[in-house]
């Protein structure tokens, strides 16, 4: 029995041994994409409640753009939302950008998403592709809707695709 445990395993190993090489091979390729969401407590978003993504830009050549990525329930009261984007860049200095009024919804066609049962999740240009400086990025997302907190959010995230 130990005799055909061993053989066993080295037939294992040996059948998973390309699937790692080829796997490390490609995880040392350049990120073309970075995309982090994070939960929303008790699915209602706090003014206070600003959440952060940080990520290493290293090809400035390119063109980036960027996109608010969020999940919310059908039960969400508005077709719209107001976001505070706070941009830190490389050398320190903070920008921020008010996106108001991004559209998740209209009366002719409903919500503007990709949707599962009564959960609908948005991702939102913000702005054109633009280019960026070589470093390490700070983005801080903040809502400033007229409701406090702003409920039936799951999910809010950024996402920065590379243009090619």
């Amino acid at each position: 029995m130990q005799h055909y445990l061993c053989l066993m395993k080295r037939k294992v190993r040996i059948f998973l041994f390309p699937f790692g090489f080829i796997l490390g091979l490609f995880s040392c390729t350049q990120i073309e994409l970075y995309e982090k969401t994070v939960t929303i407590p008790g699915h209602a978003w706090q003014s206070n409640f600003k959440p952060s993504f940080t990520f290493i830009i290293k090809d400035t050549t390119a063109l980036y753009q960027p996109f608010i990525v969020l999940r919310h329930s059908d039960k969400y009261n508005f077709n719209n939302i107001y976001i505070n984007l706070y941009i830190q860049l490389p050398n320190g200095d903070t920008i921020k950008r008010l996106h108001q009024d991004l559209t998740l919804a209209d009366d002719l066609s409903g919500w503007k998403a990709s949707g599962m049962d009564d959960i609908y999740e948005h991702r939102i240009p913000l702005g054109g592709p633009e280019p960026f400086k070589k470093g390490e990025f700070k983005f801080t997302l903040e809502q400033v809707m007229r409701e406090d907190p702003l409920r039936n959010v799951l999910d809010a995230g950024i996402r920065i695709e590379k243009v090619k």
